[in-house]
């Protein structure tokens, strides 16, 4: 059978490829030419055509092309599956989707600006997603040296030396983020981790991923909630505040909100909490 598709291949015209070579028809056809000859050739070969706009073998919502084979040919596969997901990822630049993804977009964005021969980059391509198809069916549970001799030796020296470290230098974006983060003190704390990649130019799966690293061992949104309840407790030291006021000036929708996580982080009510304090300092100065 001959399929036929836009040249030029990258990610999902070599995936599929591939795909459909090992798991639907060893003996494909495949080819690639210019994207506004591939309707043409296709009626002409009589080829079926995919990866392209307005044809069955396309892109859907947030799945590509790789995901509507597995899809029409029922492919019931563990290791597929997770492939889907890489080569998704890669695809349509989310690589929150599996983080391989941006690996394998990096590797087949350096071998199609070496190589201008599609055929000759689809038979490396086959090579790559044998591979890739063994690691996900055998060894995707295992970590870069597991099974060596010297693993355990290399845990030992982690847990010893490095975990229990705490003189790495932090990251330029996260002395910065801290200074963000402290600007919004004397605001709302509105700051959202969206804005905050955005600001940083950093890209927010890997902001989110590591950031409790640098700020408590605490992801983005306990590290803020933290320092809003913190503010709070500050703010309860002063009579001037109602806790309504408070919940509002520490960025909070609503004061039962506010109560809830009050309560989480300190174990006791905003109203029990600020009377305490109220009490000990008229006890302080009396």
């Amino acid at each position: 059978m001959k399929w036929i598709t836009r040249e030029n291949p990258k990610i999902d015209r070599i995936a599929c490829p591939w795909l459909i070579r090992r798991f639907i028809d060893a003996d494909a056809e495949i080819i690639y030419v210019p994207f506004d000859e591939v309707m043409v050739k296709a009626k002409e070969l009589d080829a079926v055509p995919f990866d392209l706009p307005n044809v069955e073998y396309t892109h859907y919502d947030d799945q590509c092309t790789f995901d509507y084979f597995i899809k029409k040919y029922q492919l019931k596969d563990v290791a597929l599956e997770r492939v889907a997901d890489i080569v998704r990822g890669a695809d349509t630049d989310r690589h929150d989707f599996a983080p391989q993804a941006a690996g394998l977009e990096a590797i087949f964005s350096g071998l199609a600006y070496n190589i201008k021969n599609d055929q000759e980059l689809l038979e490396l391509g086959m090579t790559i997603y044998d591979g890739l198809y063994s690691w996900a069916k055998h060894l995707y549970r295992l970590k870069h040296m597991q099974g060596s001799p010297v693993e355990q030796m290399l845990l030992e020296v982690y847990h010893k030396y490095i975990k229990q470290g705490k003189s790495k230098k932090a990251p330029e974006w996260a002395t910065e983020l801290k200074e963000m983060i402290q600007d919004q003190l004397d605001t709302n704390m509105s700051l959202s981790l969206q804005q905050a990649s955005d600001e940083l130019e950093i890209n927010p799966a890997y902001l989110s991923r590591e950031f409790s690293k640098y700020f408590e061992n605490l992801s983005f949104g306990e590290y803020i909630r933290k320092l809003r309840i913190e503010k709070a407790m500050h703010l309860m030291g002063s009579a001037d505040y109602s806790l309504t006021e408070i919940a509002y000036l520490t960025g909070f929708s609503d004061q039962s909100h506010f109560t809830r996580i009050f309560k989480k982080q300190t174990g006791q009510t905003p109203t029990l909490y600020k009377k305490n304090v109220l009490k000990s300092k008229k006890d302080t100065n009396s």
